[in-house]
């Protein structure tokens, strides 16, 4: 009897400790939620392509500053004196593009880092000229220079307004996270010319004074271009060069107008 007693009593002694053990080797989780350190737990359950959460997202949208000139002049239908005379200043020449609407659309089914792109856009670009130089028609619609003289501080320029609808593919590779990302998108935009204007500014009796003429002065309705853009974060530069010339045929100087520059503010 005094034996079943201590049998009993070692029993009830070492069964705490046992269940304890137990319970140690159930309840043990690998460092960080990964089984055996290898699997994350959350990738069975999240992994994949969530077309609604991680769509592709374009670089359009934004405000845009840059530098207007002229590449691949031709003058031949001009006398030697008229030669080169829409050469403009590349740094007081100037494009300001207001990219409004922007639709993007991805072509991969799991990834999201390649797309398309397009919008709508208005651009007004302007060539500052030299000083005593504008420019007029004549009755054949032939382009012409125009030397007026108000004062010795005149300034003059040639400015239009285009609607502008670009069609891009877009690449993007991630950098550090998803929400950081280098892009380059390279494609074509067409656009519609809203109005042309020449402008001279200058002083008369002390006062400012300016003389606006618009007009389309042979500049063709509609142009198409190539542009190339790349960025990073807060850095986003772009160019953009008229595949036509600026001036209907045989009506003015054969240039092709070029552009640089970089996005201020993006949407």
């Amino acid at each position: 009897m005094k034996n079943i007693f201590l049998v009993f009593l070692a029993i009830i002694i070492t069964s705490p400790a046992l269940g304890q053990e137990k319970d140690t080797i159930l309840t043990a989780k690998s460092q960080a939620g990964r089984l055996s350190g290898l699997i994350d737990i959350e990738d069975l359950v999240n992994e994949g392509f969530n077309y609604w959460e991680d769509r592709f997202e374009g670089h359009w949208a934004g405000v845009e500053l840059g530098v207007n000139g002229f590449a691949n002049a031709d003058y031949s239908m001009y006398p030697a004196a008229d030669n080169d005379f829409l050469r403009n200043d590349l740094i007081r020449s100037n494009v300001l593009n207001l990219n409004l609407l922007q639709y993007s659309k991805g072509i991969q089914q799991t990834r999201n880092n390649i797309g398309l792109v397009t919008g709508l856009a208005l651009s007004f670009q302007s060539y500052h000229l030299e000083s005593n130089t504008s420019v007029a028609v004549d009755e054949n619609r032939k382009v012409y220079p125009l030397t007026l003289y108000f004062d010795s501080n005149q300034k003059s320029k040639l400015s239009s307004l285009y609607l502008e609808v670009p069609l891009l593919l877009e690449f993007q590779i991630p950098v550090r996270n998803e929400a950081n990302r280098l892009y380059f998108s390279a494609g074509v935009t067409g656009a519609k010319r809203l109005e042309t204007h020449t402008k001279v500014k200058y002083r008369k009796s002390g006062k400012r004074e300016k003389l606006k003429s618009p007009g389309d002065y042979s500049v063709r309705d509609y142009k198409v271009a190539v542009t190339v853009r790349m960025g990073y974060r807060w850095v986003n530069l772009y160019a953009s060069y008229d595949l036509v010339p600026m001036f209907e045929d045989r009506r003015g100087p054969e240039l092709y107008p070029f552009s640089v520059g970089l996005r201020l503010i993006s949407f």
